[in-house]
């Protein structure tokens, strides 16, 4: 009950109407700049001795926290491209760093990426090793992004399939 008083007067306490409007409902999240459909989520940080940064593919439904970049009305071509090795080799060219890890931002690393202007056929083979990236994932549904993407214990299944979603596997991503 004290963290529900607190969000109360903390929105009562607000500048934005919307806000203080929120306040009749303390117990429910503010969700006003959430997507609507689905959006990719990519950490701010993320370690440098990862070779993917562990980017979710989410729906409208989950709520992500503040340290994540949101990439709104996302596709699994979107997915698919962002978790290339053409974007990595990207991101580890120009992104900005915290101590060593990367450090994503949509000014320099996602507002810059070159995106090439595949074909249908293209584009269908980048979804499909995309939507391959997230049943690799499903298999083990008790792991976090992290677990997932710790260079040392990533799956196979998960590592082929990235492997899948480059210029050598059937995702033909190239720039």
């Amino acid at each position: 009950m004290k963290r529900i008083e607190a969000v109360w007067d903390f929105r009562l306490a607000s500048k934005s109407a919307g806000t203080v409007k929120l306040a009749e409902k303390p117990t429910h999240f503010h969700v006003e700049n959430m997507p609507k459909g689905n959006y990719i989520i990519i950490p701010e940080v993320s370690s440098e001795k990862r070779r993917y940064i562990p980017m979710g593919f989410m729906t409208s439904d989950i709520l992500c926290s503040n340290l994540v970049k949101i990439i709104p009305d996302a596709t699994l071509y979107h997915f698919g491209v962002l978790t290339s090795n053409v974007h990595m080799a990207w991101t580890r060219a120009v992104c900005g760093r915290l101590k060593s890890d990367y450090r994503y931002s949509k000014d320099i690393v996602y507002n810059n990426f070159p995106w090439c202007s595949p074909t249908d056929e293209q584009k269908k083979r980048i979804e499909r090793t995309a939507q391959g990236i997230i049943d690799a994932r499903a298999l083990y549904p008790d792991s976090s992004l992290a677990d997932l993407y710790d260079e040392l214990t990533m799956p196979p299944e998960l590592r082929k399939a990235h492997q899948n979603n480059g210029p050598r596997g059937n995702g033909g991503i190239r720039i």
